[in-house]
Formats: structure tokens, sequence, C-alpha cells
């Protein structure tokens, strides 16, 4: 059976994010439409240069960063990806590496993802690594949990 250009282009997304550090962003442009719209809970970023420069900035500042790929769904030309980031900032909880669980929500367009979404808690990224927010925002969790 012939796999979909979507199908290919979720495992090649797959294969390079679980490979993905500071000296291999480039292979980032192997997968991305030169068009590629990003969004997260804290950017939108349009344009293959502009992306590429974003995690460029990222990979500077962490001392890793890396991500878990669970389960991929796709639809068409849509495709979701569950994974869990492993991330270390030499300025949140002491270095601590920290996991952040998202989805990606990822468009194709000739094979490429054109547009791609992430989804998850900048809370439990950032907020909560910081010394007197964290403890607030955890207190708070804690509370709602009762």
């Amino acid at each position: 059976m012939t796999r979909s250009p979507t199908h290919v282009g979720v495992s090649q997304f797959v294969t390079t994010y679980q490979a993905l550090n500071k000296d291999n962003l480039s292979s980032l442009a192997t997968i991305y439409h030169p068009k590629i719209v990003f969004v997260d809970p804290a950017h939108e970023i349009t344009g293959l240069e502009a992306f590429i420069q974003y995690f460029s900035l990222l990979y500077e500042n962490v001392t890793d960063c890396q991500f878990h790929i669970h389960t991929t769904a796709v639809d068409g030309d849509d495709a979701f990806v569950t994974w869990t980031m492993m991330l270390s900032h030499p300025k949140l909880d002491g270095g601590k590496t920290r996991q952040v669980q998202g989805c990606s929500h990822l468009s194709f367009c000739d094979g490429k993802i054109i547009r791609h979404r992430d989804y998850f808690d900048l809370g439990e990224m950032l907020y909560e690594a910081l010394p007197v927010i964290g403890r607030l925002l955890k207190h708070i969790k804690t509370r709602l949990g009762q």
C-alpha cells in the first residue's frame, strides 16, 4: 500500500524532531514549506527563515532540549502529534530537566509542513519553574485539585 505524502511528511517530522539539536537545525528546512506559519502559546512566526532563527535562539539559550514523540494521527493533509519536550534551561528550576507535555497540529502542502501549531501549558514549561511564581502556581493547582 502506498503511503500518502502526509504520512511520509509525519514520519520525516518525527525523525527530524527526535534527532533535533543545535548542530542540525538546518534539517528543519527539509520538512517545512517556505511559507510556514508556526504558532505556539507565546509566538506566531511566518516564513522558514524566521522559523529557523526562532529555533536557533531557543537552542542557544537552553542546556538541552529533546522531543519524545508518542502518537501520530493523520487525516487528509492534517496530522496531530503528541510529544514530551525534555527541556533544561540554566535560569529555570536551577537548570533541572523539565518535562512538558504537548500536541502539534501540522498541515501539509506539497508534502511539506505549511502550518504548525503547538498546544502546551506555558505555565508548566516556564512559570512553574520560576521561584516565587512557581510556588504560587503549584499551590493554586493543588488547591484546585481538592
